[in-house]
């Protein structure tokens, strides 16, 4: 004669097992005490050659006008007055691919300071 086997206690039992593994509350996230900050790098000047699939003129922009900002926080930047495009990227943030040699580039480390200027 068969027998009919149920799965529902077995879920259930792995359910509450898994369960059992969670901590109990939730996990404080302490700040690293001596996590090393990355230091500024200015993107060095590049040399125009020919046959480049795109040449770059070095520093079209005058990102090196800029480097007073280097390791400060990203509010900084409004603060030099720059009248010529601009833009800011986050850490890990999307930008496009569009090269502008004019603009300037601040771009950002995980706790929002300026850790790079370029142009592009």
């Amino acid at each position: 004669m068969l027998t009919r086997f149920s799965a529902l206690p077995v879920v259930l039992l792995s359910v509450l097992a898994l369960a059992a593994c969670d901590p109990a509350g939730p996990v404080e996230q302490t700040p690293d005490q001596g996590a090393a900050v990355p230091a500024p790098y200015l993107t060095p000047q590049t040399t125009v050659t020919a046959g480049g699939l795109q040449e770059r003129e070095p520093d079209t922009c005058g990102a090196v006008n800029y480097v007073s900002v280097l390791g400060q926080p990203a509010a900084q930047i409004q603060t030099l007055g720059i009248t010529k495009p601009m833009r800011i990227v986050e850490w890990r943030g999307v930008e496009d691919q569009v090269y502008n040699p004019q603009r300037v580039v601040f771009r950002l480390d995980s706790r929002g300071n300026v850790y790079n200027i370029d142009c592009g």
